[in-house]
């Protein structure tokens, strides 16, 4: 290909400019599992999606086992098998927190600050994409819906409208229900607590897939939210 004088697929992949991690935005661990070590104590594991935890942070999980949060201070940070004094995203971590017991958290739970505490949401807005129902979907639907690492049932209360996917343009109000292929904006209330945030505020922690019978039916994000009280 004499006519091609760019550079070749490896020399390419050489110029691709890292992206800037989300550091600066707040702490959101989601936990992945709960192990019990002796010697050490209870030590949660999962990956850092944005912010930054150091030994000595002041740190709260939520929901926990009372659906409102426990805190807690780290006391130990370890990733592939060396201790670090901090975590940025990326960093998949096991690390110990005084003040937490093992039946105190579990998978689905997110790790945050204090001052800036994972956001439980009692009821969101959503924009979603039909990808494989065998049938079609209306407001009352409740299946399971992955966010980062929690799993749970969640009603789509309402279908607030139907929406081109390339444009945002609104096709059609209060739609009576949605097909393959269909995007739109949904109303969603979750069976039991659960962490998720704004797109807008930490994009990391907003998406989702929607999963039925053994399938993924739709995906979408978090637009909008109710704090819950």
């Amino acid at each position: 290909m004499t006519w091609y004088t760019g550079p070749t697929l490896l020399e390419q992949l050489d110029l691709f400019k890292e992206p800037e991690k989300p550091t600066n935005l707040p702490l959101r661990l989601p936990i992945q599992d709960v192990y019990s070590i002796a010697g050490i104590g209870v030590v949660p594991v999962g990956r850092v999606e944005t912010g930054i935890m150091k030994v000595g942070d002041k740190v709260i999980v939520v929901p926990a086992r009372d659906g409102k949060g426990i805190t807690g201070e780290v006391k130990t940070i370890e990733m592939h098998h060396e201790q670090v004094t901090e975590a940025i995203p990326g960093d998949n971590v096991g690390f110990s927190v005084r003040g937490i017991g093992k039946k105190d958290i579990a998978r689905g739970d997110v790790l945050g600050h204090v001052d800036n505490a994972p956001t439980l949401a009692q009821e969101f807005t959503a924009q979603i994409v039909v990808i494989n129902h065998p049938t079609v979907l209306t407001a009352g639907y409740t299946p399971v819906f992955h966010i980062h690492t929690a799993q749970i049932a969640c009603q789509i209360t309402e279908l607030v409208k139907k929406i081109n996917p390339a444009t945002g343009e609104v096709l059609q109000e209060n739609p009576d229900m949605l097909k393959n292929g269909d995007a739109a904006i949904v109303k969603v209330r979750p069976t039991k607590p659960l962490v998720i945030e704004k797109n807008s505020v930490i994009p990391h922690m907003s998406r989702f897939a929607i999963r039925d019978a053994g399938s993924t039916v739709a995906a979408g994000m978090c637009i909008d939210l109710v704090k819950k009280a």
